[in-house]
């Protein structure tokens, strides 16, 4: 019996790949409203999004035209859903508690969700990250990061 034939814009990797090239344009428009400085990261950020996205698209592209068949997108939907979730919250918090205590807030508990336990590599990686980031951005760049609602500035 012949496999039935699906449209090679429904696999699922190219669904994605799509759906991240429309959604960075559409995030890549604001950053012209911004300072230079300011939309510089975003903006090389969401242009590798794209380039990557379309690496994504070709690669999917040339696999349904070599008769490969679709895999599902993720054999494990719960974590997927349990990231896109710790991506909200992480947003939500940046508003209302500020960037830095988020951030020192979210990276232990992710790396502890995926399976990382040590203490002392949790506590030097949140370190790292956060101190790269403040040094950066905010010693090296003066530019200032969300400080929260609750905290109003």
């Amino acid at each position: 019996m012949p496999e039935s034939r699906n449209s090679r814009l429904t696999r699922p990797e190219t669904l994605t790949a799509l759906g991240i090239i429309v959604t960075a344009c559409g995030f890549l428009i604001p950053t012209s409203d911004l300072r230079a400085i300011s939309a510089l990261l975003p903006a090389v950020m969401l242009i590798g999004l794209i380039v990557l996205s379309v690496l994504l698209l070709l690669a999917d592209q040339r696999k349904a035209a070599e008769g490969v068949p679709a895999q599902p997108m993720t054999k494990s939907p719960k974590r997927v859903v349990g990231a896109f979730f710790l991506i909200v919250a992480y947003a939500l918090a940046t508003d209302f508690i500020g960037f830095y205590v988020s951030t020192v807030a979210t990276i232990p508990l992710v790396a502890w969700i995926f399976g990382y336990r040590s203490p002392v590599g949790l506590l030097i990686a949140t370190v790292i990250v956060t101190g790269t980031i403040w040094a950066i951005f905010d010693f090296g760049m003066s530019q200032e990061f969300p400080s929260g609602r609750l905290w109003g500035r």
